[in-house]
């Protein structure tokens, strides 16, 4: 499945036009501390000068993702995603929260919930 916007920096045959160091500017750590599993979601707010891969990412976030999903739909290596909302955050653009801070596994009633509506389906 392709969106809006893919066919401009994907090729069918040679992948990704844009080289994963060149998103990044060769950096290669996040100025914000981020995890793979730690969430992110646009606040409304940025500044005009995103680049186009910035812009793709906050996209994205209009509904909590995880910094692993985002890399995943962003075709791009998690580092390389990390490093894109890392700048997302520094512009205010997207607010991030720790896994633990969304974690849902505590409730219990959500849980069963979920385990029945699965065995419904088998």
């Amino acid at each position: 499945m392709t969106t809006l916007g893919d066919d401009v920096w994907l090729d069918g045959d040679s992948g990704r036009l844009v080289r994963p160091y060149a998103v990044t500017n060769g950096r290669t750590s996040p100025s914000v501390q981020l995890d793979l599993l730690s969430m992110v979601v646009a606040t409304g707010r940025s500044d005009g000068g995103l680049e186009p891969d910035h812009l793709q990412a906050l996209g994205l976030c209009l509904h909590p993702a995880s910094v692993a999903e985002i890399a995943a739909r962003l075709r791009l290596p998690a580092t390389v995603t990390k490093v894109l909302v890392a700048d997302l955050v520094e512009c205010g653009a997207v607010w991030t929260a720790p896994p633990q801070s969304w974690s849902v596994t505590s409730d219990r009633v959500l849980l069963e919930r979920l385990l029945d509506g699965l065995q419904r389906r088998l």
